[in-house]
């Protein structure tokens, strides 16, 4: 694999982008981005909001972290998306004979009880942060210096979709947090999977274009 964007491989990737459509979490047509930009999808992983889906989702990511090859002592999920998705990896990883600890952090630090800023296992030894996605970056960056302060090591990232475009510059948001923090990043599936996807889906076939336009403008 490179030390760049690193995909997962392609049957899981596949079967990823199937459960997000089925989950309307990926859904298609005309939408804003937060950079103003009209994108042809939209990727919501808040929208994975029940007990079967969540379960589901956990797989997923624990396939793909285990299938990546990637040395790992625990968990961390940053606030507030990274906390129900890091809880359900450890639950699926367990189920698969891996039991490692997990953690995430509070918005604001704790003033009373156990006080802090993080809740969970204590953070040490190789920790990998997992994400839905990568935007501005600005969540690595957060965990990263949370762990590097309890003197722990960030060890990878894992993201459920690489939009694989670009950010202010000329390098996606993944690139720039490789960059940055010499940290690999995994990603359950890529934008280039979901343009596979729907070219072989005859429901969706009509949205090529559109996906195939936007990635030519603002793809890496």
């Amino acid at each position: 694999m490179s030390m760049g964007d690193i995909r997962i491989v392609k049957n899981l990737s596949q079967e990823f982008i199937r459960f997000a459509i089925e989950s309307q979490v990926l859904v298609f047509g005309e939408f804003k981005t937060k950079a103003g930009r009209q994108s042809p999808y939209f990727f919501n992983a808040g929208l994975f909001n029940d007990g079967v889906r969540l379960a589901r989702l956990g797989h997923f990511y624990a396939r793909a972290l285990v299938d990546s090859g990637a040395a790992f002592d625990m968990l961390f999920g940053p606030a507030y998306k990274g906390i129900p998705l890091v809880a359900s990896i450890v639950v699926a990883l367990s189920s698969m004979g891996i039991n490692v600890p997990f953690a995430f952090n509070r918005k604001e630090a704790k003033d009373h009880g156990e006080g802090g800023v993080t809740v969970g296992a204590l953070l040490k030894g190789r920790v990998f942060i997992v994400d839905d996605v990568i935007s501005a970056g600005t969540s690595v960056r957060e965990s990263v210096e949370i762990i590097q302060r309890n003197g722990a090591h960030p060890a990878g990232v894992l993201i459920a979709l690489d939009r694989q475009e670009r950010g202010g510059g000329e390098l996606s948001a993944v690139q720039e947090v490789r960059r940055d923090f010499g940290l690999d990043v995994f990603s359950i599936a890529t934008l280039e999977d979901l343009l596979m996807h729907i070219q072989e889906s005859p429901q969706f076939r009509q949205y090529v274009s559109a996906v195939q336009a936007y990635r030519m403008t603002y793809g890496v």
